[in-house]
């Protein structure tokens, strides 16, 4: 078992035209012997944006802290802490900061994804 605040985890920062002011952690992986899902958790400044992309694998994301907007059917759709996103498989989406402070949300990729 592993017990841990999500913030102890490593930190690996993306700053680019692609993906500005992203934080990630793995908190929850293949090193800890997690065989199926990965958990990572990502902080996004204000102005900051993941990129926008389509892949095979679904994925659940829970939005704990912040105010977002999550892109998909080329719309955006505002999300607070609270709010659970279903991203199926070869969706094309991203998620933005759309308020004043850090947008925090978790992430599960099931297994064989890239964990970060």
């Amino acid at each position: 078992m592993k017990i841990m605040p999500t913030e102890a985890a490593q930190a690996v920062h993306f700053d680019s035209e692609a993906a500005r002011g992203v934080t990630g952690r793995v908190v929850i992986g293949r090193i800890d012997g997690a065989n199926n899902f990965c958990m990572r958790r990502f902080d996004l400044a204000p102005g900051g944006h993941t990129p926008r992309h389509a892949h095979a694998w679904e994925h659940e994301i829970f939005f704990h802290a912040g105010e977002g907007e999550v892109y998909h059917d080329g719309q955006w759709t505002r999300v607070v802490p609270g709010d659970a996103v279903f991203v199926p498989g070869d969706q094309e989406h991203q998620i933005r900061n759309a308020g004043d402070s850090a947008l925090t949300f978790i992430c599960l990729v099931p297994a064989g994804a890239p964990e970060i």
